[in-house]
Formats: structure tokens, C-alpha cells, sequence
């Protein structure tokens, strides 16, 4: 469900984490505990999102108390719409137990702010979807889950009173933004294949792990790859994010065999594009491609077919 996109995003935030931190605190451990807490990040964000969609719907219900306790209530005060607010889907995401758990672990029922539900409640009522919606008394699957799209899709996604809410509230909302258009779609379309437990597979959870630790074993190894080419560059000048994503590359290139260089060397340039520097992809580019050049000439690249193997 995690792209390895982000897994690869999260294992260079590790190591620049490690990269950062003083070498008397660094124990046994504490990168692999960095990586959770960096791929938790990930599972909060989609609890969150998915919560505030919960309820900016059930705030129907607060709007239908606070109007009816007017002092002087008018008829339309008195008789508001809360079908919203027992949503068969929002019910189907409130009652799973790993969302239930996330949400009391990581502490975020007390986070969305009462006066931004409200705002997004508000928006919500005004729009032609959501009239549509409550003009129909009876309930099917159907338009049960398509209003909680339109919420999501139209009004959370588009809201920039909401986005801002996010990246104030998770530091690397940045980092997860698109992936989590692509999360919330497909628990939409089939939300009884999630686990709020485990929202990154066994599979992608060992790569991260591995990938992480491999290069921190075979950090020495990788530079001395990478320093005969970087020529008139003085390494100690070089960005520090680049130099970890090469590292990374090389150990792609070496230790994956699963992995298809292109798809490596594709990866790391887009990563360099959005997380260094403007001439950072070309720069990470060229470097890895004569890196794997050599590699290729001395027979020391081996791949298989992920399929087969």
C-alpha cells in the first residue's frame, strides 16, 4: 500500500538523521528505531486524514444541537439534515479496531481544531452534492460512499485553510501528500483489505530495513565508488543529500537483486529533483550512471526477475 517511493524517502531521512546527530549518541538500534518512527509518520497522517473525514461529517450533528438550543430557534434550526452524520462508511472506518487503536495511541482525536470542522462542515452543506445527497431519505452503498469521496476529494483536498492545518500539524506532510491522495482512493474502493496495524507489508517493511542497513555497513564501499568520479567535486562540498542518495543507488545497484538499476537510477534522480538541490538530479544522474558502468563491465551487477525468484 506504501510506494517504495517513500520507503526510499524515509530511509534517506533516517540517514540524515544519523548523518546529524552526534557519534557518542548513536547506540545499537537507534537507526532501525529512527526508520519506525519515520514510516509511522506515514500510518498517522492516513489514521488523521481519514478521522477528520469522520468528523467533519458527524459534526452535522453538533450544527443540528447548537441550533436548536437558540434562544429563539427557526424552523429550519429545528429540523437540520444529519443523515451525514450516520454515514454507513464513516460507521465502517469508525468501527474498525486498528484505526481505533491508532487514533489512541498516537493521540489524535484531540488535534482537529473545532472552529476548522466547523468551516469545512459549512462548505460542505452549501454544495450541490451534499444537497442531493440529503434529499434522498433511504441509504445505499453507493451514494453512502460517494459523498464521503466528494468530502475528501472537494473539500479536505481543496481546502487550503485544511492543508495548512496538516503541514503545521505533521512535519513531513510534504514528504506523504501525494501518496496519500493514492491510500485514501484505494481504502475507499476496497477498505476491508487495510490493516490500520499494518499499513506497509512485510515485503516493503524488510526492504526499508535492509536498505537502511546496508548502507550503513557499506558506506566505506560506496565511496570509494563514488569518489573517483566526482573529479574536480570535493566531496566535503557536495550536498549531503546527494551523497546519500548515491550511496543508496550503489547499494541498489549491489545488494537488491530484485531491483532493475533503470528503476534505481530513475528513482534517485527524482528524489535528488525534490529533495536537493535544482542541478541535483542531473548531478546524481551522471554520477550513478558511470558508477554502474563500471559495475557492468566488471560482471558485478546481478539481477533476477523479481517474478521468478
Amino acid at each position: 500500500m506504501i510506494s517504495r517511493r517513500n520507503i526510499r524517502v524515509k530511509v534517506m531521512q533516517t540517514l540524515y538523521a544519523l548523518e546529524t546527530m552526534e557519534p557518542g549518541t548513536i547506540k545499537p538500534g537507534t537507526a532501525t528505531s529512527l526508520l519506525t518512527e519515520k514510516l509511522d509518520q506515514t500510518s498517522q497522517i492516513f489514521t488523521y486524514l481519514l478521522y477528520c473525514l469522520t468528523q467533519v461529517a458527524q459534526y452535522a450533528e453538533i450544527d443540528a444541537q447548537q441550533r436548536a438550543s437558540k434562544h429563539l430557534p427557526s424552523a429550519e434550526d429545528l429540523t437540520v439534515n444529519t443523515k451525514i452524520a450516520g454515514n454507513e462508511f464513516i460507521f465502517q472506518i469508525i468501527n474498525d479496531k486498528g484505526f481505533q487503536v491508532n487514533l489512541e495511541t498516537w493521540k489524535l482525536k484531540h488535534i482537529p481544531e473545532q472552529d476548522m470542522l466547523r468551516k469545512l462542515y459549512n462548505i460542505l452543506v452549501a454544495s450541490d452534492n451534499y444537497q442531493e445527497y440529503i434529499k434522498e431519505p433511504s441509504r445505499n452503498k453507493k451514494t453512502e460512499k460517494e459523498i464521503i469521496e466528494y468530502i475528501y476529494k472537494e473539500i479536505l483536498s481543496q481546502s487550503e485553510l485544511f492543508l495548512q492545518h496538516m503541514e503545521d500539524t505533521f512535519l513531513h506532510w510534504g514528504d506523504d501528500a501525494e501518496m496519500m491522495s493514492l491510500l485514501v482512493a484505494n481504502y475507499m474502493h476496497k477498505p476491508h483489505l487495510f490493516n490500520f496495524l499494518q499499513l506497509i507489508s512485510r515485503e516493503k517493511l524488510e526492504y526499508a530495513r535492509e536498505l537502511l542497513l546496508t548502507v550503513l555497513d557499506k558506506k566505506e564501499y560506496c565511496l570509494e565508488l563514488i569518489k573517483p568520479k566526482l573529479q574536480n567535486w570535493d566531496p566535503e562540498r557536495i550536498a549531503v543529500v546527494d551523497m546519500l542518495l548515491m550511496e543508496m543507488g550503489v547499494c541498489e545497484f549491489l545488494f537488491f537483486p530484485t531491483i532493475p538499476t533503470k528503476v534505481t537510477i530513475n528513482e534517485y534522480i527524482d528524489l535528488a529533483k525534490a529533495y536537493s538541490t535544482p542541478q541535483s538530479g542531473q548531478f546524481v544522474n551522471g554520477i550513478l550512471d558511470n558508477i554502474l558502468k563500471d559495475l557492468d563491465a566488471a560482471n558485478q551487477i546481478k539481477k533476477v526477475d523479481r517474478n521468478k525468484k
